[in-house]
């Protein structure tokens, strides 16, 4: 069987603590502390049994990167929301960003269309004309040309 790591869910909870700490390069009991601590909490079981996903493992380096530089984890807890705020604004921004562009789409008036130069049809910012072309095209009646 194949697998293929593109489709792979960054989210699923696959996972053992002794697999995540190793793929980390951490302890085991780091990964229970920072649990406790509410920094990278993986998935449950329903025997209550912990599972990290590929994205908490990311998650344990990027902690373990911010540690070396010298973040206590009071400083590491504030980075990690503050990415996650983001993370969450640059969303957010994405689909307003949609929104308005579908939203000027549907105001009367507002798209104006022309022949592209293959034949398909473009749309135009209202006040812009389609870039003429100069070419010189010479036509004769009654004569196919290869």
């Amino acid at each position: 069987m194949r697998v293929d790591y593109q489709e792979l869910d960054e989210n699923a909870p696959v996972f053992s603590i002794a697999a995540a700490a190793e793929l980390a390069g951490m302890h085991p009991q780091t990964l229970r502390q920072y649990d406790r601590l509410g920094l990278v909490v993986p998935q449950r079981t329903r025997g209550n049994v912990r599972r990290y996903s590929l994205r908490n493992v990311s998650e344990l380096r990027e902690i373990s990167h911010l540690a070396a530089d010298g973040l206590n984890l009071e400083g590491i807890t504030r980075v990690l929301a503050l990415r996650e705020q983001v993370r969450t604004l640059e969303k957010r921004v994405r689909a307003l960003e949609s929104e308005l562009a579908d939203e000027r789409l549907k105001r009367p008036g507002q798209r104006v269309f022309a022949a592209g130069e293959a034949g398909d049809v473009i749309t135009l910012a209202q006040g812009m004309r389609a870039r003429r072309r100069t070419d010189l095209v010479v036509w004769r009646p009654g004569r196919v040309d290869d």
